[in-house]
């Protein structure tokens, strides 16, 4: 037995002694060339970034110190009532609230909008119902009859079918006789609460500034204290509203449609063609094409929509999969007629396709994920390879901070917004390559945001919600995170033994997050501010 076990032992002695010397004989010609292109590459992408969210730092910095309000920038006087015309000197206005089995929401939303400031004749609110359960259609069709017995102009329309989802429904909408009468559309999903001065502060831009084809308003979020996973949501939306839509307005009057929270010009939405369900992003298709017509888009970071963040994570994912495939596969079908278009400036033209879409659509997805999750951690193995210290830790830092200025409160919660994200942008470098190639089944794939409204208003209300759903484990246990955080975990113990850098500090940090994503626990915590 002795001998048989000495036998075994020797063996595998061998057989580890020849895969090291076949580890040897590929590593020079073939692993560390491939590995320092793919160092290359990625630092190139770093400082593509680097450059791309250092000079939205210094435009944004510009606005806000020679104070580049639109108000000022743009026409802009408050509506009044004339005594010879009444309430015709008001434009006629539609509101769409797109909605599918929203049942803890819909009154919220309903209610908001039969709350806005404006006069009853002059305003036609219409909510498109693609519900598929019986019952919710039913609250809905109840609470727009409990309005209309207020004297409210509301609309329930319901189709046959859910052909192009959401871009499907607000086409479809479009299509009724009395959507002739309006002038303006604005758009609120399900859990979005404008305030009732919402048409009052923007529609006087699109009256006296006949260009304008776009009011947005910035979203704020009701349940952004739930737990960590959406103090991280806000941090990374706060960014995107305070400086990536900011930086549009200013400097080239376009960003992308947020696809709720905004107004547009009708006469706009018809002469870019209608709502298109070639992608998952119907809002920034309907923008893009918008502005290649000459139309020109403001942001009023002012102007706060109340909302919902995504309080799960199965329902985060899903988001992130459409937010990112859409805009890559968007980008693939637009981005020669986006080149050859001669109704906006070079510039402008550079501007969306490279900073818009490559940069932030693409690199940046791609770069995060490959570059700190896949090239970092391998090098350990190979330390022929070497990364420079600024583009391992002075351009990520940088990087870091000018993200987090949206969201002042959360500074301290740091260090848990980049282990998250890097987390995440497994799935949206997944997604963006399947919006890019599209390849897979999920490139057109929308799935409804989940949302849990007043139910999470109490705590004892919120807990009771959490122990109703019957989780399956395939619901739970996400295998690819679970994978990416056992071969994190293996590098930085092979750091550890062998390594000089130091770099299974973060190894271990990032493996112990994906490992954590990976078996479901997030969405748990409540962060102290």
């Amino acid at each position: 037995m002795d001998g048989f076990s000495s036998a075994a032992i020797q063996e595998r002695g061998d057989m580890t002694q020849q895969l090291g010397v076949v580890w040897q004989q590929v590593k020079a010609p073939v692993i560390v060339p491939l590995l320092q292109l793919a160092v290359y590459v990625c630092l190139a992408m770093s400082v593509m970034l680097f450059v791309e969210k250092v000079y939205m730092a210094v435009v944004i910095s510009a606005v806000r110190l020679l104070g580049r309000r639109p108000e000022k920038r743009y026409k802009w006087e408050p509506m009044g009532d004339d005594a010879e015309l009444g309430t015709s000197a008001y434009p006629m206005v539609l509101i769409q609230i797109p909605m599918y089995n929203e049942k803890e929401v819909y009154q919220l939303s309903i209610g908001a909008a039969c709350g806005l400031s404006w006069p009853s004749d002059r305003i036609i609110i219409q909510v498109l119902d693609d519900s598929t359960d019986p019952a919710i259609k039913e609250l809905v069709q109840i609470e727009c009859q409990k309005w209309a017995n207020k004297g409210v102009n509301i609309k329930y329309a319901i189709r046959e079918n859910r052909v192009g989802y959401k871009a499907g429904a607000l086409r479809e909408g479009m299509k009724h006789n009395y959507v002739k009468e309006c002038e303006f559309l604005a758009i609120f999903d399900a859990d979005f609460q404008p305030q009732p001065d919402f048409l009052l502060r923007t529609i006087p831009f699109l009256i006296h500034n006949p260009k304008i084809g776009l009011v947005q308003g910035r979203w704020t979020f009701v349940n952004a204290d739930e737990n960590l996973m959406t103090r991280m949501q806000e941090m990374s939306l706060d960014y995107h509203f305070f400086v990536e839509q900011q930086v549009g307005s200013s400097t080239y009057a376009f960003f992308g449609f947020n696809g709720t929270a905004g107004i547009w010009r009708i006469k706009a939405i018809n002469e870019a063609g209608g709502w298109k369900d070639r992608t998952t992003v119907e809002d920034m298709d309907l923008s893009v094409r918008a502005s290649l017509m000459g139309w020109k888009y403001i942001f009023l970071k002012d102007l706060e929509v109340k909302s919902e963040l995504p309080s799960t994570f199965k329902a985060f994912r899903f988001q992130q999969h459409r937010w990112s495939c859409g805009p890559a596969n968007l980008f693939r079908k637009m981005v020669t007629e986006i080149a050859r278009n001669k109704k906006v400036t070079l510039w402008t033209k550079v501007y969306v396709i490279y900073s818009f879409f490559f940069i932030r659509k693409i690199v940046g997805h791609i770069v995060t994920f490959i570059f700190y999750c896949i090239v970092i951690p391998a090098t350990v193995f190979v330390p022929e390879v070497e990364i420079p210290k600024w583009g391992l830790v002075y351009i990520p830092s940088v990087i870091t901070l000018l993200n987090a200025v949206g969201t002042p409160r959360s500074f301290h919660l740091l260090m848990f917004w980049v282990l998250f994200e890097n987390v995440m942008s497994l799935h949206r470098t997944k997604a963006t390559f399947m919006g890019l190639l599209e390849a897979g089944g999920r490139v057109n794939e929308w799935v409804v945001t989940e949302k849990l409204g007043d139910i999470m208003k109490t705590k004892a209300a919120a807990k009771a919600a959490y122990k109703k759903p019957r989780i399956r484990i395939g619901d739970r246990v996400h295998v690819m995170e679970l994978f990416t955080g056992a071969y994190l975990f293996l590098c930085g113990c092979y750091d550890l033994s062998y390594g000089k850098n130091h770099y299974y500090i973060y190894l271990y940090l990032q493996a112990i997050t994906f490992v954590i994503v990976g078996f479901g626990y997030v969405g748990t915590f409540v962060p102290q501010s």
